[in-house]
């Protein structure tokens, strides 16, 4: 079915994902239109991909609007700018990893110009974003889900996870649980190296063991052993996701020490290290602590 999407925000995982929008528009005979705070990297897009570049207020003319942009602060700002050309229909998509509450009200201010808002927050980084196999998890009404489905073209896999909140919800707990099995293991692997363990073997074994995760097997091998820590996802932004994970947690009204402990951990982290450099290098803290370097 030709029609018009727009996607707000060109950063790192914004630029990829517009691009397979761009490419989806093409194979359809929509139009994939692309906004960025700087104009000038909605230019590039435009002619590395096929995309049109506009400014907010021609964003509006879209069926469906994506954002991708680093917190709910900013989807606010751009809401304004967006809301008086809105027309009745139209479908927000927001990818940021936003708060909860924000979708809830950011969705009941869309809902009065008709508007419907999908709180869709993606894991996979940039490699996912550029490969188009991002896993999504949304939030919000699912008949409106199901009618943009096919405008997902950036995904692999699509996920409704309940009302309005939810999907920005997940997202959170589960980049908490990014930070903690971070953390961990590097707790692990600095005491190791401080007991004179070789470290890169020792690694070699947990990742062949129980105490394998994502952080072990892709993370610190990659980034931390090799001392590169390339930036993919800035260490500021776990933070904040740990923080919205604790809100999560304070709201439900639940026990999670754990989690709550990794907010703390990570602003720390963010603090000392850098909030600006790779989430990798808040292990950086914990050879301070240790004082040895987990290599």
């Amino acid at each position: 079915m030709s029609r018009t999407t727009a996607f707000l925000g060109l950063g790192a995982m914004g630029a990829p994902m517009a691009a397979h929008l761009a490419r989806h528009a093409r194979e359809t005979g929509g139009r994939a239109l692309v906004w960025n705070r700087t104009g000038a990297r909605a230019d590039a897009h435009a002619r590395e991909h096929g995309s049109e570049s506009v400014t907010l207020p021609d964003a509006a003319q879209a069926d469906v609007i994506f954002s991708c942009l680093p917190t709910s602060r900013e989807v606010d700002e751009v809401l304004t700018g967006l809301e008086g050309g809105l027309r009745p229909g139209t479908v927000w998509v927001d990818c940021t990893s936003g708060h909860p509450e924000a979708a809830r009200r950011q969705s009941a201010r869309l809902s009065e110009r008709g508007v419907t808002f999908l709180d869709a927050p993606v894991s996979g980084g940039t490699a996912g974003a550029q490969a188009g196999t991002l896993t999504v998890m949304v939030g919000g009404d699912a008949a409106a889900l199901e009618g943009v489905r096919a405008d997902l073209a950036f995904a692999g896999k699509v996920v409704h996870v309940g009302g309005v909140g939810a999907g920005f919800a997940v997202k959170a707990v589960n980049n908490a649980l990014l930070a903690v099995n971070l953390w961990a293991a590097g707790e692990g692997l600095a005491a190791l190296a401080r007991a004179g363990v070789d470290v890169a073997p020792a690694l070699e074994v947990i990742n062949a063991s129980s105490g394998r995760s994502n952080a072990s097997e892709n993370l610190i091998g990659q980034r931390v052993l090799t001392r590169e820590f390339p930036v993919t996802f800035q260490l500021g932004l776990l933070a904040k996701d740990a923080g919205i994970a604790a809100d999560v947690v304070r709201a439900a009204g639940a026990s999670a020490p754990v989690l709550m402990q990794a907010e703390a951990l990570f602003r720390a982290a963010a603090t000392v290290v850098g909030a600006g450099e790779d989430h990798t290098a808040a292990l950086r803290l914990v050879e301070q602590m240790n004082d040895k370097e987990i290599r």
